[in-house]
This record gives structure tokens, sequence and C-alpha cells, in this order.
């Protein structure tokens, strides 16, 4: 049996109706969630702290995660392991055309932009109306990330700055706009031009190349 076999059959263990974990048992996909996003941190924090030992552990406890999600939607017949792994390995294959196909990239960026190409046209082959290019932003993300991954989906369709000098006056002038909410008491006012000037901000680290969330 492979480790991730037994890891599987543990999991199975732990829900089975009628001998497994009440805790486990007492699970569903809402409830675990969280305990997924929190894994995906710490996996993150152990590589920012340059610590193996611990992101070999931190990944087993992710990789729990999805054997746990894949478990419970065995249990209702809509998925399992093997098809989250048959689905991830379907892909990678598409996704990298110039890996398993005959298109032709260069460099990093190349392949980076041939990856988002293959994204954008999935999401339209999949839906039945015209997409948006700002689809499908994971609305779970930290709001600074997902400002960020908003920001550079209007960049690629020309909704950008080209440098970063109106960045500036933007950002001055989102930071009056605050200055002039308050003086005006007016609290809903004031939350919605933070809002903007907290976007703003997130725009200046994009154009500086500083990913927001590291630098907070």
């Amino acid at each position: 049996m492979t480790p991730i076999e037994e890891l599987r059959r543990v999991m199975a263990r732990l829900r089975d109706p009628e001998s497994g974990c009440a805790w486990d048992l007492q699970q569903t996909f809402s409830t675990i969630a969280p305990y997924t996003i929190e894994e995906a941190y710490e996996v993150a924090d152990a590589i920012e702290r340059d610590n193996l030992p611990d992101l070999q552990a931190e990944l087993g406890d992710l990789l729990l995660q999805v054997v746990f999600h894949a478990q419970m939607a065995a249990e209702q017949d809509a998925f399992d392991f093997d098809d989250v792994a048959r689905g991830i390995v379907a892909k990678l294959i598409r996704r990298h055309p110039h890996i398993f196909g005959d298109v032709q990239v260069d460099n990093p960026d190349e392949v980076k932009a041939l990856w988002e190409n293959q994204k954008a046209a999935e999401r339209q082959k999949n839906a039945s109306s015209p997409v948006s290019v700002l689809a499908d932003v994971t609305l779970a993300l930290p709001a600074l990330t997902r400002a960020e991954k908003i920001q550079k989906r209007a960049a690629r369709v020309g909704f950008d700055w080209p440098d970063v000098a109106p960045v500036w006056e933007k950002l001055a002038e989102e930071s009056k706009e605050v200055h002039d909410a308050v003086n005006a008491c007016d609290q809903a006012a004031v939350e919605d031009e933070i809002g903007d000037l907290l976007f703003t901000v997130v725009n200046l680290a994009r154009h500086l190349s500083v990913d927001p969330e590291t630098a907070l």
C-alpha cells in the first residue's frame, strides 16, 4: 500500500459512520474550509522561515485537507481523490501546450501569458455567455491579494496606468478624499474612501513589484 493509499484508508476509517471519530463525522465542507485556508498559510509561513522540516509537516497537513474534502465528496457520490488527481493532471497538460504540444515559447513571461490565455479560453468555453475578465477572482482571497489579482486581470486588457507616476497622483487624490470625508463627519464615505485609498496602495505596490500582503 502506498503512503497516499494509507492516508486515504485512515481518512475513510475516521469517517466510518459506525466506528469513526465523532469529530471527523461531524465535519462538512464548510466547517473544514477554514482549516484548509489555515494550513495553506502555515505552508507559506514554513517557506518564509526557510524551515524544510516544518514545510514537510505542513504539506502533510495541507494534503490531509485535500483528502478530507475528497472523502466527504466520495460519500456523496460526487467525486473522489482519484477524480481530483485526474483533473489536475489533465489541467497541467492542457495548460502546458509548449511541453505537451507544439506551441513555442521562449521565456517564463511567455509561459505565464500562455497559462493565463489558456485559463481565459477555458472560462469562455465553459460559459453560456461572454465572460468578464474579472470572472472567478476568488471571493475568499485576502482583500489585498484579491485587489491585486483584480488589477492584474484588468491590466491584461489595457485597463492600467502606463507607469508608476500617475499612481502617486492617485494616491494623493485618494488621501485627500479620506480627509474630506472625515471632515464632513460622513462615516459611510470614510469607509468608501479608505477602500479607494487601500486599493490605490495595492496598485502602487504592484507597479513597484512588491507583494502587498507580504509587505503588510
